[in-house]
């Protein structure tokens, strides 16, 4: 399903509209190209033309259609027309070369050099006649027949390709395109220049019928890597391999135990590889699994995705967001739109392969329902500067030890987005980590707030379905509440407020103290919390305010029947969100009170 799906949009992006989001036609690959060489029709070397762009701090080269890469391991595999320096110059790796001295070996890595180069130049004199009779490949050979490293010392580019090993390609100095793209070689490369073999790529191909498409076809032995999965290696990981006797069965080796075509092969890695780009629209990271994201028809919605839940621009995720309410108001996923099955795959890195972490595939009808109850479900009242509709990134790290995002919990981010898309309860390690961030730092802020509130809400649904008189959790202070622990938290944010308000100034107060232990083993500290209350109260000098809050007091402590000896974790989600709503009431204007309920209504859908 999934290799089929993206077999598909490979079609289907080759087909588009616009040439600039076409994929490669089978056998080419998009590769960046840090240099080009400039050859004279005589082979002399003219020019080393930097094709680069800085990208942040670093400098990427520009991407360019050549033909597809060879599978490359330890053995010495050589690219058609393009490859870094060590294959076109023959010249020195330097991290290769320091590590060849350290071993004692730099006379094998220099013999190795001289065998990579001859490889080289041997693919490309194994192209057919009509494809060598051609101008630019006569002068590609001219130029590897001489000393190309010579050449290529005496330009000011050299000494920065001897030092980082780039890839490298050739052109004519009267051409526009590549030697690889032009109209003489162009059309000879697809059968020439395949290179899924890497010792032996001159062995046939077996034929089997192909899992993707059904059709009897040349099986692909190794399928081209995957790159861009965040934590994979950079050379590319894989998601069909079988590398070990122990993974092959009935006598099959490699691709043949799962027979894919070369054609399907290279229609779903080049899919993938485009969805998983730099400059990919389609793409997001969610915890430690790269997300990509596409539709079986074209729509708006694969690029405004990556924006609904996420993106560095807050103001254009909110107005993602808000639009995405109005189109379902409008009813724009209705009717034929609306049957338009839409994927969500998550990839994450396993050693020299790629796992997958989760897929999903559903209509636009019931997947865009389920991304507005998302933000139904963070609604909470906050402070200004609080985003209304925050981001999944935002959200995974708040829970996050540090709130750094390498410390978000395993495969949270995963199941997160999985229950999003499905409908379905969120994990409960997604409470489990709020609560414990609540607990640990002794500060319940508005991002962890709305994400216990979310998971309180969905479990609070399959309750009101047995029982009619259960209330979920609202988005502001609901006073109505009989929750034992929601009126817990609320009672020890108004002793904290009191405290505030009899002491000004203090550097701490009872929250640093007892918020974990209040909000875990009620009774051993609320006993003392209480007679605390008292002293704070005897030293306010606004009696009227001192009368307020007695009132508050009574009210809360009115509905609470006995402090528990202990609350659960969904519990002491509930301490959490009660605290955060009473805290929030404490700096409410009162005149603006009703406006968190007309947003909380306004985003109902």
């Amino acid at each position: 399903m999934i290799l089929q799906s993206l077999h598909d949009y490979y079609r289907r992006r080759c087909s588009d509209a616009d040439p600039a989001r076409r994929l490669p036609a089978f056998g080419l690959e998009k590769k960046e190209i840090a240099f080009v060489l400039e050859l004279d029709a005589a082979g002399t070397l003219r020019a080393i033309t930097d094709t680069r762009q800085l990208f942040g701090t670093k400098k990427i080269g520009t991407s360019y259609l050549v033909p597809e890469s060879v599978k490359k391991t330890s053995g010495i595999a050589a690219n058609l027309l393009w490859d870094a320096a060590e294959y076109v110059l023959g010249s020195t790796d330097p991290k290769k070369l320091d590590a060849a001295r350290t071993k004692g070996s730099e006379a094998d890595y220099r013999q190795r050099l001289v065998d990579m180069r001859a490889a080289f130049r041997a693919r490309i004199e194994s192209l057919s006649d009509e494809a060598r009779a051609d101008a630019g490949i006569r002068a590609v050979l001219a130029f590897l027949s001489g000393e190309p490293a010579t050449a290529a010392a005496s330009f000011d580019a050299f000494a920065e390709i001897l030092s980082t090993n780039p890839v490298l390609t050739f052109r004519l100095v009267t051409d526009v395109e590549l030697v690889c793209q032009r109209p003489g070689v162009a059309p000879y490369l697809v059968a020439s220049g395949r290179g899924d073999q890497e010792d032996d790529a001159a062995q046939q191909p077996a034929t089997g019928r192909c899992l993707v498409t059904g059709e009897v076809a040349p099986v692909a032995r190794l399928h081209t890597a995957i790159k861009g999965v965040w934590g994979a290696q950079t050379s590319g990981a894989n998601i069909v391999s079988f590398n070990l006797g122990a993974f092959n069965s009935h006598g099959k080796e490699q691709g043949g135990n799962s027979p894919v075509g070369q054609a399907a092969a290279f229609a779903y890695t080049t899919a993938l590889n485009a969805l998983l780009a730099r400059e990919s629209r389609q793409r997001m990271q969610v915890g430690d699994a790269s997300t990509v994201f596409w539709a079986q028809r074209a729509d708006a919605i694969e690029d405004d995705l990556a924006d609904l839940f996420g993106g560095d621009n807050a103001d254009r995720h909110a107005e993602q967001v808000r639009s995405l309410y109005e189109a379902i108001h409008k009813g724009a996923f209705a009717g034929e739109r609306g049957e338009n099955k839409f994927f969500v795959l998550g990839l994450a890195p396993n050693a020299a392969r790629i796992s997958i972490r989760f897929w999903h595939a559903c209509p636009l009808k019931d997947l865009v329902p389920r991304i507005t109850a998302w933000f139904d479900d963070l609604q909470l009242q906050g402070s200004p500067g609080d985003p209304r509709y925050p981001s999944l990134f935002r959200v995974l790290t708040s829970v996050a030890l540090q709130g750094k995002a390498d410390k978000i919990p395993p495969r949270l981010g995963g199941d997160l987005v999985r229950c999003i898309f499905e409908g379905t309860a969120y994990p409960l390690s997604w409470l489990h980590a709020a609560v414990q961030r609540c607990r640990a730092e002794q500060e319940v802020t508005y991002l962890r707030a709305a994400s216990i509130k979310a998971c309180l809400r969905r479990l609070d649904r399959s309750a009101s379905s047995t029982n009619p008189l259960f209330r979920e959790i609202q988005p502001v202070l609901d006073a109505a509440n009989t929750s034992t622990a929601y009126r817990l938290g609320r009672l020890f944010a108004t002793m904290e407020k009191i405290q505030e308000e009899a002491s000004p100034g203090l550097n701490a107060t009872i929250r640093e103290r007892y918020y974990a232990a209040a909000s875990s083993t009620p009774v051993s500290v609320f006993t003392t919390l209480l007679r605390l209350k008292n002293h704070h109260l005897a030293k306010l000098t606004n009696r009227g305010r001192a009368t307020n809050f007695e009132q508050l007091l009574a009210e809360i402590v009115g509905g609470i029947d006995d402090f528990p000896a202990h609350l659960a974790m969904a519990e002491q989600g509930r301490f959490a969100i009660g605290y955060y709503h009473q805290r929030q009431d404490f700096f409410t204007k009162r005149e603006a009170s009703a406006a968190p309920a007309e947003i909380a209504t306004a985003v109902t859908v």
